[in-house]
């Protein structure tokens, strides 16, 4: 039996379209120790600034922290400038004035890309296959490498655009792309605007304003901006109400890295993969989106091995899947599929210092938790 059946059989009841239903890990019969660890190392503060930890095991919330941090006293000496991406100012990063919701960063980008999803199940578009520049008017392209008109959206989804881009191999300053991206008026024109250094479909870079070009797709396909369009086919069906999403200049929502939800609503989205894109029997997602958008697209990304897939990533470790969100600053969705499990990790580590790295020993903990039963 397949373990989308097996799971089905599992927890066919657990809907928390209102709120989560709460557990114990003990009265899940899960071993507590390795979470209740990482618990105490996060409140002694040996991960820096970590602002939530939230585990969902078969429909139960069986973990639900908040860690509390002073941030704008933690911002004092850092950037004052009150600007939505000054990540160091206490009004927008890491919640939004005040909110409980909470920056997602790059997790912004599969949540994008289940709302691509959405909108090929809705017919609203064709297929993966379907011409990047078909969804593109209005924008001036003369300037274009002739080989973006060969970039398809199963391209733009897994990275593999072919436009060059200095993300992650650029210091966080004004060399990297994704920063002048951020600074630019018109980022769908920035993006465009950029060299290729590749043949579509043949190499793999990471490249938040390609990223970005989904909210134009959503925006020309559906005729809804990407937050209108979420809050009616994907926030409201699962209870979502609670979210903010920065706009660009231009007033296209920033798909790139610029929605905020709280750690509970982000765990439906995890939850929501859990169920092959069905909730409350009602189909979200069209038969095959999941498999497809969570799949190793592309094989050993970075030095761990790391899979990517349709903006999501693959941290498998010992044979077992680990479907993953992940954003800057250390913001962490990750499901579970053989564990009917997902977690969530709110952190903001950016003011300096050098914590160890947080995503692997929740991680461990996750599998070492879920895994004893």
């Amino acid at each position: 039996m397949s373990w989308l059946l097996l799971l089905a059989a599992a927890q066919a009841t657990q809907w928390p379209t209102a709120a989560w239903p709460t557990s114990s890990l003990e009265a899940r019969d899960l071993h507590p120790e390795p979470l209740a660890a990482l618990h105490a190392d996060i409140e002694a503060g040996a991960y820096g600034y970590v602002d939530r930890l939230v585990v969902i095991h078969e429909g139960y919330r069986v973990i639900n922290a908040r860690y509390r941090h002073d941030y704008a006293r933690i911002s004092r000496g850092w950037d004052s400038m009150p600007h939505q991406y000054n990540y160091y100012h206490p009004d927008w990063h890491p919640y939004v004035r005040g909110r409980d919701v909470h920056t997602l960063q790059s997790v912004t980008k599969s949540i994008t890309s289940t709302l691509i999803g959405i909108a090929i199940g809705r017919g609203e578009i064709p297929g993966v296959e379907a011409s990047l520049v078909s969804y593109l008017a209005g924008y001036d392209l003369t300037r274009t490498d002739p080989r973006l008109a060969q970039v398809t959206l199963d391209d733009l989804l897994a990275m593999r655009s072919g436009i060059e881009w200095h993300e992650t191999d650029r210091p966080f300053n004004e060399t990297n792309t994704t920063l002048q991206l951020e600074a630019s008026v018109d980022w769908v024109q920035f993006v465009l605007d950029q060299p290729m250094d590749a043949d579509p479909g043949t190499k793999w870079v990471y490249n938040s304003g390609g990223s970005h070009l989904m909210s134009a797709v959503v925006r020309e396909a559906t005729g809804m901006t990407v937050d209108a369009y979420a809050e009616r086919f994907l926030f409201g069906p699962l209870g979502i109400r609670e979210y903010h999403w920065k706009r660009t200049p231009t007033g296209l929502p920033d798909t790139e890295g610029g929605l905020y939800l709280e750690a509970d609503d982000l765990a439906k989205i995890g939850y929501l993969y859990l169920h092959d894109g069905v909730w409350n029997g009602q189909r979200i997602l069209p038969t095959g989106w999941v498999a497809a958008s969570t799949a190793r697209r592309v094989e050993r990304v970075n030095q761990a091995d790391w899979g990517y897939g349709y903006q999501w990533w693959r941290l498998d470790r010992g044979g077992t899947p680990v479907w993953a969100g992940l954003g800057f600053g250390g913001q962490y969705l990750l499901v579970l599929p053989e564990y009917a499990a997902v977690g969530v990790i709110n952190s903001w580590n950016v003011f300096g210092g050098s914590p160890p790295p947080l995503l692997p020993a929740f991680l461990d903990a996750l599998l070492a938790t879920v895994g004893h039963q």
